[in-house]
Formats: C-alpha cells, sequence, structure tokens
C-alpha cells in the first residue's frame, strides 16, 4: 500500500468515528435518560412466576362466612376471618391496606399493597448464618424491633395524622391483640407504618408479585413451625393469591433445616436483612404468629372437632367436622411430589409399616446444647423389642421403621409418615408429622408422667386418626406393655 493509501485511509477511519459519535451524541440529546421517579429501579429483577397451587383431593372452597359460627371448626381452621376492616385505600388512589378478623382466633390476616421495607431500620440479627458461626448468641438478638420508617406505605390522598401513623394502639388493641405474646411483632410492625404522600415511596426495588412476611419464634421446633406453615398457608387462601406467594422472613435466626419446607412450599424464600436497600411490594401479606394457630389455642381452649374424609363433610356437613388438616397434610405432601390420595401405596394388603418416631441429640439453635431431653428413659431397648416381634410375626409382614427424623431430608421424613399404617412414638414434636398421615393410620403414643399433654391426641382427632396411648409412671415403659398393645394394634389391621 502507498503512502498517499495509507494516508486516505487514515483519514477514512478518523471521520466514520467522528459521525458514529456525532450520532450517538445526537440521540442522547434527542432522547435523555428519564429522572429516576419512585418507582425507578436499581436493578430491575428478573420476572418471576408463582409456583401454582397444587390439586389437593380434600380441598375446600376458601369462602368467607359473613356470620361464621363462632365455635365451628372452620372457624378455628379454615375460613373465619370474616370481618373486614379497611384502615387505607376505600375508594382511592395510591396504596392500600386491610385486615380480616377472626373473632374465635382473636387474630388477624392483615394485606396490602404500596408497601415499603426498609430493612435499616430493622434491628435484629442478620439472618441465615450458619448455625455453628453464631452460637451463644441471644433470642432477643434475633427478633425485630420496628423503628419509625422500617415499614411505609402511600397514602390514597385522603387526610393523615400528624406523625402519620397508618394504625395506633386502639385499632391494634381490638384487630391484633396481643393474646398473652409479649413480643408480638405483626403489631409492632404495623404500628412502625408510616403513610407517606404520593410519588415519596423511593424503593430500589419493587416486588411485583404477592409476599408473605413472617416471624417466627420457635423456629428449629417442628410442632411450632408447622403452626407457622399453617398460618402462612391459611393467609394465602384467604386473601385468595392466584399462586404460592413469596416469603420473606422478618426475623433474624440462623439456617435451620426446617428451611427446606418454607422454600418447598413457597414459590421463594428469603431473610428481609439479605435486602441491602428499601424494598418495595406491590401485594405483601401479613401472617399471624404460629401461637395464634388453632393448633396451638386447643391447648389450653377447649373446643369439638372431629377431622372427618372430605367426601363425608360433602355429604353431611357439621360445624364440628373438619377437613382443613388433611388438606394441609396434602399440601405438604405435595409440595415435595409426594401422593396426595390416600390409594398410592400398592403394598400387599398383608403388609404394613410401622414407624417408631425417635428422639436423638442434635444441635437446634444458637442457645441449645445439643442434648435432647429424654421422655422414655429406655426407648433402644422398645425399639429393639418391637423389631424383635415384627420378625416372627407371620399372618402379616411388619416393617418397622426406624424413624431417626434428625438425620432424614423432609421428604423422607413425610413418606415414612405417609406410609405408615401405625404410628408409635413418645411425646415430642416429631409426632406433628400426624399432619401428613393417611386417614387410616393408627397412632400411639408413650406418655411419660412429666409430659402429660395434648398436642398429639388432638392432631389425631381433627385428623380423624385412632389414637392410643401408654401412660408411664414415670419415664421406663416396660417393652410387653407396648407390644400387647401394639399387637392388639395390628389384630384390628387383620393381622
Amino acid at each position: 500500500m502507498s503512502r498517499r493509501q495509507r494516508s486516505l485511509l487514515i483519514r477514512t477511519v478518523l471521520f466514520l468515528f467522528a459521525l458514529n459519535s456525532l450520532s450517538l451524541a445526537i440521540y442522547f440529546f434527542l432522547h435523555p435518560r428519564p429522572a429516576p421517579s419512585s418507582e425507578t429501579l436499581t436493578q430491575t429483577p428478573p420476572p418471576s412466576i408463582l409456583k401454582p397451587w397444587p390439586s389437593l383431593p380434600s380441598f375446600l372452597p376458601w369462602n368467607p362466612n359473613p356470620n361464621p359460627p363462632h365455635r365451628s371448626c372452620e372457624a378455628y381452621f379454615g375460613n373465619g376471618f370474616s370481618h373486614q376492616v379497611n384502615v387505607l385505600g376505600e375508594g382511592g388512589n395510591g396504596g392500600w391496606f386491610r385486615c380480616f378478623y377472626s373473632a374465635t382466633l382473636r387474630s388477624s390476616v392483615c394485606e396490602g399493597g404500596r408497601v415499603r421495607m426498609d430493612p435499616r431500620n430493622i434491628r435484629m440479627s442478620k439472618g441465615g448464618e450458619r448455625l455453628e458461626l453464631v452460637m451463644g448468641r441471644k433470642e432477643e438478638e434475633e427478633l425485630p424491633r420496628f423503628e419509625d420508617g422500617a415499614f411505609e406505605i402511600e397514602g390514597d390522598g385522603g387526610k393523615r395524622s400528624g406523625d402519620g401513623r397508618m394504625v395506633y394502639d386502639e385499632f391494634l388493641d381490638r384487630y391484633v391483640p396481643r393474646n398473652a405474646v409479649e413480643f408480638h411483632a405483626m403489631r409492632g410492625l404495623m404500628k412502625s407504618m408510616r403513610i407517606v404522600g404520593s410519588g415519596e415511596l423511593h424503593c430500589s426495588q419493587w416486588i411485583e408479585e404477592p409476599t408473605i412476611l413472617v416471624t417466627r419464634f420457635e423456629y428449629a421446633n417442628l410442632f411450632h413451625t408447622i403452626t407457622d406453615w399453617y398460618n402462612a398457608y391459611i393467609s394465602s387462601r384467604v386473601t385468595s393469591l392466584p399462586g404460592r406467594p413469596h416469603l420473606i422472613y422478618v426475623d433474624g435466626h440462623c439456617k435451620a433445616p426446617l428451611e427446606e419446607t418454607w422454600e418447598a412450599i413457597f414459590t421463594s424464600a428469603r431473610y428481609a436483612k439479605n435486602f441491602s436497600a428499601s424494598v418495595c411490594f406491590r401485594h405483601v401479606i401479613l401472617s399471624p404468629l404460629g401461637y395464634e394457630s388453632a393448633m396451638f389455642k386447643g391447648l389450653s381452649e377447649s373446643f369439638s372437632c372431629q377431622g372427618t374424609p372430605v367426601h363425608n363433610l360433602k355429604e353431611n356437613p357439621g360445624s364440628q367436622k373438619t377437613a382443613r388438616l388433611s388438606e394441609f397434610g396434602e399440601m405438604l405432601r405435595a409440595v415435595f411430589d409426594l401422593p396426595t390420595d390416600e390409594n398410592s401405596i400398592t403394598k400387599a394388603s398383608t403388609a404394613h409399616n410401622i414407624l417408631f418416631v425417635r428422639r436423638e441429640d442434635y444441635l437446634a439453635h444458637p442457645r441449645h446444647n445439643g442434648k435432647v431431653e429424654s421422655r422414655l428413659s429406655n426407648e433402644p431397648e422398645v425399639f429393639d423389642s418391637i423389631q424383635n416381634w415384627a420378625a416372627n410375626q407371620t399372618k402379616c409382614r411388619l416393617n418397622v421403621i426406624n424413624g431417626l427424623f434428625a438425620h432424614m431430608t423432609m421428604k423422607e421424613q413425610l413418606r415414612a409418615v405417609y406410609e405408615a399404617s401405625v404410628v408409635i412414638g413418645a411425646h415430642g414434636a416429631g409426632l406433628t408429622h400426624l399432619v401428613s398421615a393417611r386417614s387410616k393410620a393408627i397412632v400411639l403414643e408413650i406418655i411419660s408422667s412429666r409430659y402429660r399433654r395434648p398436642h398429639f391426641s388432638l392432631i389425631s382427632q381433627w385428623k380423624g386418626l385412632e389414637y392410643h396411648a401408654i401412660n408411664l409412671d414415670g419415664s421406663y415403659a416396660r417393652p410387653k406393655v407396648v407390644i400387647d398393645e401394639l399387637s392388639n394394634i395390628v389384630r384390628s389391621l387383620g393381622c
């Protein structure tokens, strides 16, 4: 290439570069970047689709009854949240907020739109850490304390109070009462909520799909966690959500094995403090505390509810019958891709699983020493005796399942309960899995003199399960007594 040609090529390249720069300058001049608005995202999240509701054989519509019988089973376990209270947004623009109050449970399911959460104004530990990294941390460090501005909601253009609060103690005492709970997180959250003007809801991120907020207390205990799961499920149904919502833990607990199930039930689950800045919700739902569930209240309140197959309930309805716990048990099985119907087990009619729910040592939370208090002092002896007895049965094949739940995945635990013809165990949280048992399962609870509590006799009743108990004088169970009771039970199964 000659010197003249090289010079011409260089001038051409420089001309094209200048022309391209001029074109870009003209484009940005004619298309300026819009100024940030209250809904501008610093990072636009990818679109997500809510997990669908599974088909449940025991499902019944969650239509509210304007005048539900006060002490009916549906008022306790179903949609007794029939009193709607509109707090904000009635007929206006902007944000909205309302509660559905249950006079029977004395609690509310609340929901709102155009709500902002600023995790920087919630005082609590970050949450989600590995247990071994936070040993010794106090419980009060993990529970949320809401400062002013922790939550905001866009006003509807109506008049606001002087300090901008959305609700006051009078409203909370009526619709979100403490119910003897010293620290009521839902009350604290609502009390912190401030109304801001239109366009003042500054958010770094918007979550478009419904999101449920939950504060857990005894988060490592299966019984208390199932009451939390049940209330979150109820809240989703009462508010007629089209699919399973996102979930946010408004607490600072460390990572726990039971989170596996939270993540399976809901579309997603994350900790509030995992958000680095403010986040806004198109639709947010506040779930009642687990202490306000029928399963917990049944320990201190007397009400009569008998678990009934849903087809019987449809043919012969009654206020003292329920299939709601069966519906929920099917939900738990469904989210782990386990059968939801009663007839999926293909074993011969002469084969039966006997599930022995064991208690074993494990490290539960930062304040736990890893030792589980024994409620059956000779549990290994009883288990071995049952195994030997079952091996010598000839009329039926009896498979004794060693229910070491602390070392099983949740799917394995639920499968073991579902496939069991008989569930046996000492009083302990693991027996709460009875909510996922089949309707023909038979329960045998061994109860020491120190733990005569009604948890599992009640769950059996509310599920419609046949229940037996062996009440001990202390914590030692004579193997022969247990074997005799089991023999009578398997005889009723045709063995």
